[in-house]
């Protein structure tokens, strides 16, 4: 019986290295050991091992999508545990091996729907792992909705948000909330003590009440650019802090639609690579093939992104985090950098410290892929998934 698995003939990333012929050990659901492939030809192992040469292809850390709303044609807005199940069990093909459901603003009661359909979807996963839920909303601004339904936004309401978090039984990760808001720095000390990473998004904040935010931990930015005040020269707003404060982070989704390829390289100039974080945003059409496409109870049409038929507003992403990764590369960046954004900084803003490195001790979560970013092996916990689909015969 296989007790240990060894990939070898590596290149093993870790964002700050690409490390050729090298090896990694796996055990128990953790990685033991990274070596180089001297070594391994040195080591002795003990007959139990399954060996796998991944024959000069990339090992890198499993891709953590912490903002997605569906995939493949199953959403958190069904309010079905089992989407959420179909969406774990479609994600690994694209080399993720864990993901935060997002959820949109909804009328209380739907929201708690929601809510539940993914904390009852959590430790029954048959395919990438559910960290907990990212509630883009409900304390939003409704000047900056996008494609969110303006009977859905709420007040700051810190009796609301126990509901949410009761309803959640405490596994509400991050939520996205507009800083300016009267009452949300009462709101915000409240998360905070419950362990909420807070995001700043749908905002229509001044760069006065942006840093007032921060005063109150309000440090990630909801998908930069989008929804939110913009850059002038006499208030830099939320974009311009983002730019002159390099302790806040944000969210990017490379799809070459909601950024400019040439902004994301300039924000490089401008913000440390660990404030960098790839997202998808990817809306329950992903990877659809259906003619009539829904997301959030609109019809949406597929443009390279989503837009919403009724006014031709940008409703989300059709990203998957391997095509992202491919992206940023196309962009400028540098592959260790566009792993790092998907793998190690998620993890570490996201406060999952076993999660995002290729080190002993570690998770075995990992994305084994090709120059040509096709994915050969999905790993979960050391669990091997051929292709991203398939379990191995071990």
């Amino acid at each position: 019986m296989v007790s240990e698995i060894c990939l070898h003939n590596a290149t093993v990333l870790n964002g700050y290295a690409a490390m050729k012929n090298c090896a990694v050990l796996i055990k128990n659901h953790k990685i033991i050991d990274v070596f180089n492939e001297r070594r391994f030809n040195q080591k002795k192992f003990k007959d139990n091992v399954k060996f796998i040469d991944i024959k000069g292809a990339y090992v890198a850390p499993g891709f953590i999508d912490t903002h997605i709303h569906g995939i493949g044609g199953f959403g958190t807005d069904d309010h079905k545990t089992d989407s959420i199940l179909k969406m774990s069990e479609l994600l690994p093909q694209y080399g993720v091996t864990s993901f935060i459901p997002t959820l949109y603003a909804e009328k209380k009661v739907e929201l708690i729907k929601s809510i539940q359909a993914v904390v009852n979807a959590m430790g029954k996963e048959t395919g990438a792992r559910i960290l907990g839920l990212h509630l883009e909303g409900p304390f939003i601004s409704p000047e900056r909705l996008g494609v969110q339904n303006p009977d859905s936004v709420y007040k700051p309401d810190i009796k609301l948000f126990d509901e949410l978090w009761k309803a959640s039984q405490g596994h509400i990760i991050s939520m996205t909330v507009a800083p300016e808001l009267k009452g949300m720095r009462e709101l915000a000390l409240h998360c905070i003590a419950k362990g909420v990473v807070l995001q700043a998004g749908h905002t229509n904040a001044t760069y006065e009440q942006m840093i007032e935010g921060m005063q109150a931990r309000i440090m990630h930015v909801t998908h930069l650019f989008n929804a939110m005040s913009r850059m002038h020269h006499r208030d830099p707003g939320v974009v311009g802090a983002v730019f002159i404060h390099p302790e806040l982070s944000c969210e990017i989704i490379a799809d070459g639609i909601h950024i400019n390829p040439n902004i994301i390289k300039f924000l490089l100039r401008c913000k440390p690579i660990d404030k960098l974080v790839l997202i998808t945003d990817a809306l329950k059409p992903t990877k659809q093939k259906a003619k009539q496409l829904y997301a959030n109870g609109e019809e949406v049409y597929l443009d390279k992104c989503f837009y919403r038929k009724s006014d031709n507003i940008i409703a989300g992403s059709a990203l998957t985090m391997i095509d992202g990764v491919k992206n940023l590369t196309e962009f400028g960046l540098t592959l260790e950098q566009a792993v790092q954004m998907a793998s190690i900084n998620p993890a570490q803003i996201m406060r999952q410290e076993h999660l995002g490195w290729i080190a002993p001790g570690y998770d075995a979560d990992l994305t084994v892929f090709n120059k040509n970013f096709n994915i050969l092996y999905t790993i979960i916990q050391g669990k091997i998934l051929e292709k991203g689909t398939t379990p191995c015969a071990l």
